[in-house]
């Protein structure tokens, strides 16, 4: 009987926690910086990081310039190109950085408009209008420069990153034999 009880009472534990983080999923948010934002992703939007938002481009066979430079070795990339990558890649991260801190400003912005119970439905409508122009032209930065990368390579190197980043055979256009944008 007694183990039965011990028994009850330790799932009754369980449940209870389990309980009390479904209804509860953003505690401890409320003491971030910047409520909208996880440390993790502020550190990102800081250093230019692409944080997923070109995989339209990167999964159908255009790759990223910091990708490119990291497997250059192994695409046999030349001079030339490693010169070009180079050079997308750091006007990119520029851009993506500027905007980064833009974005994070803007979050700021609106996180104070509620903490201060300032917020109104203008301000509201001015503030998420904002953030979400920072966050377009964000990713139009990163898809860009996938674009712009392409275009410097050959299709078999184009295959050879698509093997390497592990996209080959999945039915997905990666393997393609041609530039993109070429017909």
């Amino acid at each position: 009987m007694k183990k039965s009880l011990a028994v009850v009472i330790v799932l009754a534990a369980f449940a209870g926690g389990a309980s009390a983080q479904m209804h509860a999923p953003y505690a401890g948010m409320q003491s971030r910086p910047v409520k909208a934002l996880s440390d993790q992703q502020i550190a990102d939007l800081k250093a230019g990081r692409g944080m997923g938002l070109a995989l339209a481009a990167e999964l159908n066979g255009y790759p990223g310039p910091m990708h490119l430079l990291e497997l250059a070795d192994q695409l046999a990339l030349t001079a030339d190109q490693r010169a070009a990558v180079k050079a997308m890649f750091e006007a990119m991260k520029a851009e993506a950085i500027a905007l980064g801190e833009k974005l994070i400003e803007q979050e700021s912005t609106l996180d104070r408009l509620f903490a201060s119970r300032t917020v109104t439905p203008e301000t509201l409508q001015t503030a998420t209008a904002a953030i979400g122009e920072t966050q377009a032209r964000l990713r139009d930065t990163h898809l860009k420069y996938h674009l712009s990368t392409a275009s410097v390579l050959q299709p078999q190197q184009l295959h050879r990153y698509a093997e390497l980043r592990g996209y080959a055979g999945a039915g997905s256009a990666p393997g393609h034999t041609h530039k993109p944008g070429s017909n």
